[in-house]
This record gives structure tokens, C-alpha cells and sequence, in this order.
């Protein structure tokens, strides 16, 4: 049976098993994704091997990090190629080739910066990238409300943002991104929106009408917001609440929204949808962390589907 995703011009079939794995393997699951220009999908993941490489059909290219990661978060493809790993348990970001071997780390395993003093890094998130520049961003995430800004050779620039509700202020700095011009898309997680900054960290507006924005990514002007279900028992039972994927225009606009008006693990289902990435042919990969959010709450605690392919069908 197709499960068909989206409407208008925004349709998309789910490959639930499109990822190839080999006999005895699984995600547990699945912190983040990326996709390089060669359409090949990094699955960064809190099984036995963190990183799993596929081409675009699902076939497995490679795996790496065995012993490496504490609790991988997030991945980023960088602007020469490297992959940019964070592990937000270890307070660092590590950077690798495609083929897995370190080429450097920003940060120092283990040693946090105080947690609130706003100093890098503190449980970092996710790392983005100045279009023109190069420079990074760093969501600084679970022990910070903050954004960083480095050079490309590991020198902080600037940081702003601090704990709050009001604008330029973070309740859980989640995931960023950047867009051509060089703006900053930051997911306020529990603040329920995504802010905008320039380059030079400077408010521009936000996105609220968003439920725990989680995962973000932008490809050719559009922008992908994964978002996680709710966390309360008082309205879980409530649709449209969260546990989707919703896409959305660079004004924020939102054209279109993927998922089952209801949290789940059947066809069609989100619950945790923590990271996505999108290839060159407008498909997109959704990482879901569904054992920390559901499956270890099961009797007993069991693994469930945390990765899935939405492949996007063309509407004549």
C-alpha cells in the first residue's frame, strides 16, 4: 500500500524501508541526516554505528564512528565537503571526510563551558554555515541560549542570545540554518517558533503558529521544519498538534504540511521528527528520535521506524 503525503503541488510517496541495512543492523535512532551534491545521505545515528552512508536508492555505501559519539545530534555537510558532526553529550563538534576520518574538533571532548554562562559550548546542537564567509554557527542548545559565530579556522567571532521569550531571546536553541542571502534560521524550540537573524546575528522576525520546531533545513528557497509532538499528557490526544513536517516559503509562509493530523508510528505518522535533509531532486529524509520519545516507554521498550524517504511525486 502507497502512503501519499501533502497536497497541491507538494506531494510525496513514503519509503518507510528505503534504507538497504545490513542483517543484525539498526538506527536505534536517528539524531539528523545530510545530504552532499553527489545526493549520497549521511544517517547519524545512537546505534552501534553512528554514521551510515547510502547513495540515493538506499543502498549502503559505508558506515563509521564505532566508539566515537556520546550522543550524536546533529550533522552538516560544510561548504569544502567535510561533515560536521555534533555531539551534544560531549560538548563538541567533530569534523570528518565522508569517509569518517577526523580532520579536527572544535571544542573539548568532555569539558563543557559553564551551563548558562553563555560561553562556548555547552551541549551544542547543530552547526551552519555563512554562504559567502564560511563562518559557522553553532546552535549552543541544551546548556546555552546561544548562537556562535566562528571563523573557518576555529576562532570565536561573536556569539549572541540569552534565555527568554522575547525576540533575540532562546528557549532551547534546536537546530539552524542559513539561506543564500546569508540570514540565520534559528529553531526556538520550546519557544514554539523559528527566529531570523542577518549574518551578523541581528533580529529580523520570527515564525510562531509552529509546535517545538525541531529540525530545519532550506533548499532552493524553501524551508523544512520537522516538529516534535507534544510532551504533555493534557493534550495528547489532540490533532494537528505537532508531529509533522511542514514546509514553508523564506517569507515563512507555510505551503504545505506532511503527516497524520494524529502522533503515531503507522503509515504516514511522525512522532519525533528531529532531522531533515533534502537532495536534488526535491526528495526529503526525516531522522526521528522515536526510541526517546516512544519506543522506550513501551512494555517492554522496543525500537521503532525513526527513518523514513518521502520521494516527491510530480502533479500534472
Amino acid at each position: 500500500m502507497t502512503t501519499i503525503l501533502g497536497s497541491g503541488d507538494l506531494v510525496y510517496e513514503e519509503l518507510a524501508d528505503w534504507a538497504q541495512l545490513r542483517e543484525g543492523w539498526s538506527f536505534k535512532e536517528v539524531a539528523d541526516v545530510a545530504v552532499d551534491d553527489r545526493d549520497r545521505v549521511y544517517v547519524l545515528n545512537r546505534g552501534e554505528h553512528p554514521m551510515m552512508v547510502f547513495d540515493r536508492d538506499g543502498t549502503l555505501l559505508d558506515a563509521w564512528g564505532e566508539g566515537l559519539f556520546v550522543r550524536p545530534h546533529g550533522v552538516t555537510v560544510g561548504p569544502d565537503g567535510a561533515l560536521y558532526c555534533v555531539d551534544d553529550a560531549a560538548h563538541c563538534i567533530y569534523k570528518f571526510t565522508p569517509e569518517g576520518k577526523m580532520l579536527g574538533t572544535l571544542g573539548t571532548p568532555g569539558q563543557p563551558a559553564p551551563r548558562g554562562s553563555g560561553l562556548p559550548l555547552c551541549q551544542p546542537t547543530k552547526v551552519a554555515f555563512h554562504p559567502l564567509t564560511g563562518d559557522l554557527y553553532i546552535a549552543d542548545g541544551y546548556g546555552n541560549a546561544r548562537v556562535h559565530r566562528f571563523s573557518p579556522d576555529g576562532r570565536h567571532l561573536f556569539s549572541w542570545g540569552d534565555f527568554g521569550t522575547d525576540p533575540g531571546q532562546f528557549n532551547l536553541v534546536h537546530s539552524i540554518c542559513t539561506d543564500a542571502e546569508g540570514r540565520v534560521y534559528v529553531a526556538d524550540r520550546e519557544n514554539h517558533r523559528v527566529q531570523v537573524f542577518d549574518s551578523d546575528g541581528r533580529y529580523l522576525t520570527q515564525w510562531n503558529n509552529l509546535h517545538r520546531p525541531c529540525g530545519l533545513c532550506i533548499r532552493r528557497g524553501l524551508v523544512y521544519v520537522g516538529q516534535l509532538h507534544t510532551g504533555l499528557e493534557v493534550n495528547r490526544t489532540y490533532p494537528n498538534i505537532g508531529a509533522c513536517v511542514s514546509i514553508h516559503d523564506l517569507s515563512g509562509c507555510r505551503v504545505a504540511r506532511l503527516g497524520h493530523p494524529m502522533q503515531g508510528i503507522g503509515p504516514g505518522q511522525f512522532v519525533a521528527p528531529h532531522g531533515l535533509a533534502v537532495d536534488s531532486r526535491g526528495d526529503i529524509y526525516v531522522g526521528e528520535v522515536s526510541y526517546a520519545e516512544y519506543g522506550r516507554y513501551q512494555t517492554p521498550p522496543r525500537e521503532v521506524r525513526s527513518f523514513r524517504k518521502l520521494v516527491r511525486k510530480e502533479v500534472s
